[in-house]
């Protein structure tokens, strides 16, 4: 027992150490992680992008110091405690040494690196879902309803932090029924559960409802503008990617539901799988959003595993198998973590063509992966922001509007003025205008694609208009993103934007 815990601690340990080691310097925060950190400033109990708990979160971490290193802890332990799920669900199938730290590697050494780089709602999405298989396998092995209501509490912290989790419910409704859990329907400690878990998420239906539900135009524009371009081939291909090195677990886990007579009252966790990638490819899902299936699998496949090596035989294939997971993932350090240097990527651009990551959600090829990109180029343009700044006499009463919420989150977050206060017609910055005092000049910054660069439409309403600059680095998404300096509005300024605010919030 003592030795289980001490590889326990040092797999955890290394997790902690490799989240920090897999970015390299020139990457700067990714433009999700400066929307979630603005959240902060904004609390609420929904927002159009996400649910509440990344906010709360974002809010620690401002008061912990806005800093880099807390921003990359929460996922990197979201991590970790997913791994340690793993390993208490391995304790719970009865196996053993080689069992968990089989488990354990096949969690570390997986896309989970790679979620649990950056802070974005998905390493707590994919921790839900882990401790809501967990609960049901806790529920089913034990038969106390305790475990229900364990459950439905998981799937409302799930349901708050990221809507995906509704696809596991949705998968599990018809594995259940499949299976002879199904009396669970006669359980008046089902309802009961799913009573606490309607109230628990009821304060965001309730924000959903009186702001008209936003997440309904959110998921139309998602499927408008990248839901639309994913292969559902592309996505099964993802799929074999996440967990390479540790698939020989995987099919271990699926061969054991079939014949392992220990495991067929779990037969339910396969057929949800099953279901849940069906609901997934039907509806053209991005191929990260079926994560959270995998570490459950891994834990049932890594028992199984132990089980058929336990003779002498056996002994001497283990350590193989805990070195596997290791050795094949390995090619994927070289090309799915930002720890090379752009130039260093465009030199071996064919290593990334060949596994697909230079294709963005707009369905073209580019220089970098789409999330490289998007870590690049956001202290350039707060510096270039904060000189236009400085070149007004009021800035009391300046604007600083941006074409989307990347830009406003990173020169908040990048600026040296804490208070400039950067918005965004895009996502969540529409709601959060202050329009409680006279608008006289704009800072308007301006993606590459603007269709109106010589700023035609805002000429009649200031007397002057000078671009002051623009994003020059290469290698950057928002590459060619420009900055202009609207100066002495000769008309109501607040007014146009409140009624353009208006218009795009009822926009269908």
């Amino acid at each position: 027992m003592k030795n289980r815990i001490w590889i326990l601690w040092g797999l955890l340990l290394l997790k902690f150490i490799l989240q920090y080691l897999l970015i390299d310097p020139v990457y700067e925060l990714h433009r999700d992680e400066f929307l979630h950190l603005d959240q902060a400033r904004h609390l609420a109990w929904g927002y159009t992008s996400v649910p509440p708990v990344t906010s709360w979160i974002s809010y620690l971490i401002m008061l912990l110091g806005n800093s880099i290193f807390w921003i990359k802890i929460f996922p990197a332990l979201f991590g970790a405690l997913t791994m340690l799920v793993v390993w208490k669900t391995i304790e719970e199938l009865k196996g053993g040494w080689f069992a968990l730290t089989l488990g354990a590697i096949s969690i570390l050494f997986s896309i989970l690196l790679r979620i649990n780089t950056l802070y974005q709602p998905n390493s707590l999405d994919i921790l839900s879902w882990t401790l809501l298989y967990f609960a049901l396998v806790k529920y089913i092995s034990t038969e106390k309803s305790n475990w229900l209501y364990w459950a439905a509490t998981i799937f409302a912290l799930g349901f708050l932090n990221k809507y995906n989790v509704v696809f596991l419910f949705l998968g599990l409704i018809p594995a259940i029924l499949l299976t002879k859990h199904r009396q669970i329907f006669r359980n008046k400690h089902l309802y009961s559960a799913a009573a606490l878990a309607l109230l628990l998420i009821s304060p965001n239906l309730i924000w959903q409802y009186q702001n008209n539900f936003p997440v309904i135009r959110h998921l139309n524009e998602l499927a408008a503008t990248q839901l639309v371009n994913v292969n559902r081939a592309d996505f099964l291909k993802e799929q074999l990617l996440f967990f390479f090195g540790s698939s020989f677990v995987l099919l271990a886990a699926f061969v054991a539901f079939t014949i392992f007579p220990s495991f067929r009252k779990y037969r339910m966790v396969g057929w949800s799988f099953l279901f849940t990638i069906l609901l997934f490819v039907w509806f053209r899902a991005k191929g990260y959003y079926a994560i959270g299936l995998y570490p459950i699998l891994l834990a049932f496949g890594a028992v199984y595993l132990e089980q058929i090596l336990n003779g002498k035989r056996g002994k001497y294939v283990q350590p193989f198998l805990l070195i596997l997971p290791i050795l094949l993932f390995f090619p994927m350090l070289q090309i799915a973590f930002p720890n090379h240097t752009p130039e260093e990527i465009r030199q071996n651009s064919k290593l990334y063509q060949d596994f697909g990551m230079l294709r963005w959600e707009d369905g073209k090829e580019h220089t970098l992966p789409q999330d490289f990109a998007d870590m690049l180029g956001w202290k350039e343009l707060a510096q270039k922001v904060d000189s236009a700044y400085a070149q007004i006499p009021e800035p009391a009463q300046t604007l600083i509007l941006c074409d989307n919420y990347g830009q406003a989150g990173a020169i908040n977050y990048y600026s040296r003025n804490k208070n400039i206060g950067a918005v965004s017609m895009n996502a969540d910055y529409i709601n959060w205008f202050r329009l409680d005092k006279e608008i006289k000049h704009v800072i308007l910054v301006q993606e590459a694609s603007d269709d109106d660069p010589t700023r035609t439409k805002e000429k009649p309403l200031f007397e002057t208009i000078e671009r002051t600059g623009e994003i020059t680095n290469e290698f950057a998404r928002e590459r060619g993103t420009s900055i202009f300096i609207l100066k002495n509005a000769k008309t109501n300024i607040n007014q146009i934007i409140s009624e353009e605010i208006e218009e795009r919030k009822n926009k269908p």
